[in-house]
């Protein structure tokens, strides 16, 4: 069975010009792209995504980096997406991610890493809801 997952192109990807390549590799690892946009979040809507990390010492960080720029929420689709994707960028810290993958590719820190993907099935269902709406979703295509 299909299953989906959020990604989100981080504003150090938008700011490096790395969107396309970011994408090409979610391309060619077989994912579909069936949702994707440009957004601008601010500290209250990065607040809320990340409420989850409310309590961690990063957690002012994260959401003053994730409001500085834009940033391009993706839902992709394949079999096994969520496991799959988590795969293709490596570790939150490119330093111990493996080779090939995205954070090593593209990533400078732990901090700014490049990209978020959706860690379970209750979180990508979460986290595609907070970015779009059903019709905002393609279905069935290619």
């Amino acid at each position: 069975m299909k299953q989906r997952t959020l990604a989100i192109l981080k504003p150090d990807c938008v700011r490096k010009n790395l969107i396309g390549k970011v994408v090409k590799k979610m391309e060619e690892a077989g994912f579909k792209i069936v949702g994707m946009k440009m957004v601008k979040l601010d500290s209250n809507t990065a607040g809320e995504f990340y409420a989850v990390h409310k309590e961690r010492p990063f957690f002012y960080d994260l959401v003053s980096f994730m409001s500085s720029a834009p940033c391009v929420p993706i839902v992709l689709e394949k079999e096994n997406a969520i496991e799959d994707f988590r795969k293709l960028i490596g570790a939150t810290d490119p330093a111990q991610a493996e080779d090939g993958t995205i954070r090593k590719l593209y990533a400078d820190s732990k901090e700014q890493n490049i990209v978020h993907g959706s860690d379970a099935p209750e979180t990508a269902e979460y986290e595609i809801k907070y970015f779009f709406s059903s019709k905002e979703l393609v279905e069935n295509y290619g």
